[in-house]
């Protein structure tokens, strides 16, 4: 009979420590997990961003039941397409970055820093993962909540909040998680090392400076130096420069049919590439440099004859020169530029 009691007193027991372990276990578990994470993060060379695997992607997301004690957010990236200048995809990168080392600066400490955790997945060693998360374009940023259980279901960036770079991924994240990220954090442009050596070398060389300032013999007093400066702000304002550096085009592409070919000038108007820009921009210098030759240097050539037979081979350059010029126009929009010829001629 006492053994009966005994044995009744240890299964209702049992009963009651056996939830009891399992919730410390569990809770060793999320510990473990958010410790790795941590570890990972502070490992990270670049603004602790943890690269993930698809072997992590296991570990941390699908092998681990909701809700979890932390959220993801993670960016898919893929080498093969950093050439293509539309995607930004590093340029993007590089502002996840930041939105990640600005979180991490101003939670650091706090409970908050263990709640939300940075992450990439790059195609080319984590293939399955894109499938998991059904990624089909780039740029592509999914934040996986604790209660996320179809990753495919996970909450995605759209195209606004690329717009604004870091500032709308800072957005996008406090709007999800209730976190705060706090005003980004950009690097300087100047180190104070960088800045201090600058001001060394202009109090070491300022009584150099003065000197040849008042007597005229600085770079700023040489007209050569304005010539080719004059020459050379024209070459950029007429190839469209400007236009390369704010949309980031590339000099060239690479052939899609074979990937050993360079592909320098691209049918249509919708792109333009940088060595078309530059290459019109050298055709037109080439005929403003003549027309400054013709109007400033030819005139003061006493011989007729050499005016005359410089002046033939100067019209003939710029006519081939603006020729090409209109022939890539037509090539690239498909619109026939005609000369114009008087009605009278036309009888």
């Amino acid at each position: 009979m006492v053994v009966q009691t005994n044995l009744s007193h240890r299964i209702i027991v049992l009963f009651f420590l056996l939830p009891l372990l399992s919730a410390l276990a569990d809770s060793a578990s999320d510990s473990d997990l958010i410790n790795e994470l941590v570890s990972l993060r502070s490992s990270s060379p670049d603004s602790g961003v943890i690269h993930l695997y698809d072997d992590d992607v296991s570990k941390f997301l699908t092998s681990v039941p909701t809700p979890r004690p932390y959220s993801l957010i993670i960016f898919f990236d893929s080498v093969d397409l950093h050439s293509n200048s539309q995607l930004r995809l590093q340029k993007l990168r590089r502002e996840f970055g930041l939105v990640s080392s600005t979180f991490i600066s101003n939670n650091n400490g706090s409970n908050n820093g263990t709640k939300l955790f940075f992450c990439e997945i790059e195609s080319t060693h984590s293939e399955a993962s894109f499938h998991l998360f059904d990624v089909e374009t780039l740029p592509h940023i999914s934040f996986v909540s604790p209660t996320t259980e179809n990753l495919t279901e996970s909450d995605q960036m759209d195209g606004g909040d690329f717009a604004g770079l870091a500032e709308s991924m800072t957005e996008f994240v406090e709007r999800l998680t209730k976190l705060t990220v706090g005003p980004i954090q950009r690097p300087p442009l100047l180190t104070k090392t960088q800045i201090g050596i600058i001001v060394a070398l202009i109090i070491i060389s300022a009584p150099v400076l003065v000197k040849k300032i008042l007597k005229g013999e600085t770079l700023l007093h040489d007209r050569r130096i304005w010539l080719t400066g004059a020459v050379l702000v024209y070459f950029f304002s007429v190839s469209g420069t400007m236009f390369n550096i704010i949309r980031e085009m590339p000099l060239y592409v690479k052939d899609y049919e074979d990937e050993s070919k360079f592909v320098f000038f691209m049918e249509g108007s919708e792109m333009q590439l940088g060595v078309e820009g530059y290459t019109v921009g050298f055709l037109y210098t080439v005929v403003g440099l003549l027309l400054a030759f013709v109007t400033h240097m030819l005139v003061r050539v006493k011989n007729l004859n050499e005016q005359r037979m410089t002046m033939l081979l100067s019209l003939v350059i710029s006519f081939w020169a603006v020729r090409q010029v209109v022939y890539l126009d037509n090539w690239k929009t498909e619109y026939e530029i005609y000369p114009y010829w008087p009605s009278s001629w036309r009888r």
